[in-house]
């Protein structure tokens, strides 16, 4: 691919070279892209010892018309704004900042809000309320591309907010009734935000020791498909724990009552429910909750409900197959999200503190060969029964290996059981091609007052600093 001159491009793109010229060197590639710029393809058959070469995602030939609507100026402010998510200097301070006392000021969170509305938030979130998310939808929609709702609420602590919560959840659900039809994929929901943080914490104490100990009962539990394998975390539970008190099961009964309400409603709008996963200390109750409550809603093929997988746990995937196999045996059409995992920081610094090895992966290409044979299994699985997978990926090579995998399996590109999906301002190129290519394609799209945003923003930007900004915008500045 050859290159334009510098002096052919007007001051604005000469001015992103100038910002950082690595981004325009085609032999330039994220880390994500490198650690896997040799895998084998999950299914194929091929000599052992053969390496399929999957090719560079560092540079995209098409992605051209996907920014030929935006103005050199908002291109520059998205760039800038992926360069200081990019710096992990940068990123390390603000984290900082944002946990450090000074946000206890007044005056002082004011400036911060301040600042990540016009830079962060307006790159990364699809707005502030419902109509400003269903003005984002309808955009993305205009491109062929739908949109994964998700109002950012999560940790609340008692029933008074997990009330107020779920009420929040159900606008959201009934705003996507006054969007185009099909425009909205799904909702997104964290069980966090309906269920005091302290009770799910207690739950998977139980639901570990119970798997420990297979004869210890727990009268509370609804039937479920299994939530741990062997190679789980289990050291969060070291001593039998206390059974729920009577107050703790009236509260679980008051979570499942609300996370009911809310299916409910997603029946009743034909919109299905993402339930996100979140941190192994609370996982188990989690996924409690999403298998039993499929369970009680089973469907004959396309499933409402949709659990979530992070890859970067070293149990997933036998996790993945251990409830896939279960859900079969019912008959029950299983969804999935499959992830790489946002949660690394705390999951590496909570396993240390106990004195236990991390539950995450050791190296980025561990992590990406468990997501491709995640995805490998589940493709397989799916062309011969019924069930739905979301690939939420922003890598290239996960990306060609899933398509290639559902074209070959057989399966095809069949909306109703596999999407892609990428987060609301990142790998848009990644999105455009795949939705060219025929696949449905989302946006997950977190929304809500920057204040209650900020911890979805944080979690970004420690999970991509240095990763997602090589690919960004290069093909715009190059080819428009």
């Amino acid at each position: 691919m050859a290159f334009r001159r510098i002096s052919s491009l007007p001051a604005s793109k000469q001015a992103v070279r100038s910002i950082h010229s690595r981004v325009l060197r085609p032999d330039a590639s994220s880390s994500s892209a490198s650690a896997v710029s040799s895998v084998d393809i999950p299914g194929k058959q091929q000599d052992p010892n053969t390496k399929v070469l999957v090719p560079s995602c560092t540079v995209v030939e098409n992605g051209r018309g996907l920014f030929a609507s935006k103005s050199s100026a908002k291109l520059l402010k998205s760039f800038l704004t992926l360069e200081m998510a990019a710096s992990e200097p940068f990123v390390d301070l603000g984290t900082w900042i944002y946990s450090s006392r000074l946000m206890k000021s007044p005056l002082f969170r004011q400036m911060v809000f301040g600042v990540t509305k016009v830079t962060f938030f307006d790159h990364f979130v699809a707005g502030t309320n419902n109509q400003e998310a269903g003005e984002t939808v309808k955009m993305l929609w205009n491109e062929g591309i739908k949109g994964m709702l998700d109002y950012g609420l999560e940790h609340a602590f008692d029933n008074a907010s997990c009330d107020k919560n779920m009420e929040a959840f159900i606008e959201t659900i009934e705003s996507t009734k006054s969007l185009p039809p099909s425009s909205v994929s799904s909702v997104v929901a964290k069980v966090t935000a309906i269920c005091p943080i302290d009770l799910l914490r207690r739950m998977s104490d139980l639901l570990r020791w119970e798997y420990k100990e297979r004869s210890y009962n727990l009268p509370w539990k609804m039937n479920t498909l299994p939530l741990l394998s062997e190679s789980s975390p289990l050291y969060h539970t070291l001593q039998k724990p206390e059974p729920l008190s009577l107050q703790e099961e009236r509260d679980l009964e008051l979570a499942y009552n609300r996370l009911q309400k809310i299916i409910q409603k997603c029946h009743d709008a034909n919109v299905p429910l993402v339930i996100d996963a979140e941190e192994t200390w609370i996982q188990p109750a989690i996924d409690y909750f999403t298998y039993s409550a499929s369970i009680m809603h089973t469907t004959v093929d396309s499933p409402l409900i949709y659990g979530t997988i992070q890859a970067y746990l070293k149990d997933a995937h036998e996790r993945l197959v251990l409830a896939k196999k279960a859900a079969d045996k019912m008959r029950l059409p299983m969804g999935v999200k499959l992830v790489r995992g946002a949660y690394m920081s705390a999951e590496s610094q909570v396993a240390a503190s106990l004195g236990y090895e991390s539950p995450i992966h050791n190296s980025i290409r561990h992590t990406h060969r468990c997501y491709n044979d995640c995805a490998s299994f589940m493709l397989d699985e799916l062309a011969k029964g019924p069930g739905s997978l979301v690939l939420a990926t922003h890598n290239c090579e996960s990306g060609k290996l899933a398509a290639t995998k559902a074209i070959d399996s057989g399966m095809g590109k069949d909306a109703q059981k596999l999407q892609f999906a990428q987060l609301y301002g990142m790998s848009e190129i990644m999105s455009y091609e795949l939705k060219k290519e025929g696949f449905q394609v989302s946006k997950y799209l977190p929304f809500g007052p920057v204040e209650q945003i900020m911890p979805y923003l944080v979690r970004r930007a420690e999970e991509n600093k240095g990763q997602e900004l090589q690919r960004r915008l290069r093909a715009a500045f190059l080819r428009r």
